[in-house]
């Protein structure tokens, strides 16, 4: 784990999804969720079916999009798990189906290693791991023999620590160990600092403060921040009222050096991007 801690970030090393590979420095890239669930805190149940999914991706490419998470159960608090085969059923479908006219490299947002064998075989080029690799050891086998990219999430049952970001870090640590001994290689691993998950409000904010001490690990990182909870209680908003909140969060993505930012609005994010990236340049 020290090793792993110790490890000195790259320069212009690139992360391979799909066909497509991307800079791990210099640019933000923009994940975006396409939710095809009844349940999801913020837009459940809209993009249900083919036709509907179909012409969100389309949309969202034409707004800028990078990459897009298909996700097929929800992971808002208290949420109810589904049978695999449901969770089969909702997003191995839609993944064919974006595969077959669209050219985007595909996440799929799942913690269950069958769903993620499948997904893959229907069109992921990517795994997204709520849990980072330590909901079911047979995820990280699939991941590596597979040959595919991976999001590992922070995550951890209780919201309990002793040295909140060197716990934070440590956690991610063994995330990154749990991928290296499977197999997994270094250009495939995306970290995600997991806001919104086994963490509380104070807890958030903190690890949005420092997220670039993140950078320690060597992999690069998501933020994932759209429209959640922390957002909400920063401004005292609804879910549907969360944009500019979000915005506030991409632009410091961009600020502390983060790969991609995980939303739901498309265009706003991908100009917020932008106009960060503009000034940073004229700052070099």
């Amino acid at each position: 784990m020290d090793m792993i801690l110790d490890r000195i970030r790259k320069e212009d090393a690139t992360v391979k999804i799909g066909n497509k590979e991307f800079s791990t420095t210099g640019h933000t890239y923009v994940c975006g969720i396409l939710n095809v669930t009844p349940d999801s805190f913020s837009d459940g149940g809209k993009w249900i079916g083919k036709d509907a999914a179909l012409y969100r991706v389309e949309e969202m490419i034409s707004e800028g999009v990078d990459l897009i998470d298909v996700g097929g159960q929800s992971t808002r608090p208290g949420y109810e798990q589904i049978p695999v085969a449901e969770e089969l059923d909702r997003v191995c479908p839609i993944l064919e189906a974006i595969k077959q006219r669209f050219d985007i490299p595909l996440s799929l947002d799942t913690y269950e290693p069958q769903v993620a064998k499948q997904g893959i075989l229907a069109g992921a080029d990517m795994i997204n791991d709520i849990w980072g690799l330590q909901y079911d050891p047979r995820m990280a086998q699939v991941i590596a023999g597979e040959n595919v990219a991976c999001c590992l999430m922070h995550n951890r049952m209780s919201a309990i620590y002793e040295n909140f970001m060197q716990d934070v870090a440590a956690d991610l640590a063994h995330t990154v160990h749990l991928a290296e001994s499977a197999g997994i290689g270094e250009d495939r691993i995306i970290l995600d600092p997991g806001i919104g998950f086994a963490k509380n409000y104070e807890q958030n904010i903190e690890v949005l403060d420092r997220l670039q001490e993140l950078h320690v690990l060597g992999y690069p990182l998501l933020l994932g921040c759209s429209r959640k909870s922390v957002i909400g209680q920063a401004l005292d908003l609804p879910v549907e009222e969360r944009l500019e909140g979000t915005l506030a969060t991409t632009v410091l993505a961009v600020m502390k050096g983060c790969m991609f930012v995980r939303v739901h609005d498309i265009k706003e994010n991908v100009r917020a991007i932008r106009m960060a990236e503009a000034i940073l340049r004229r700052g070099e």
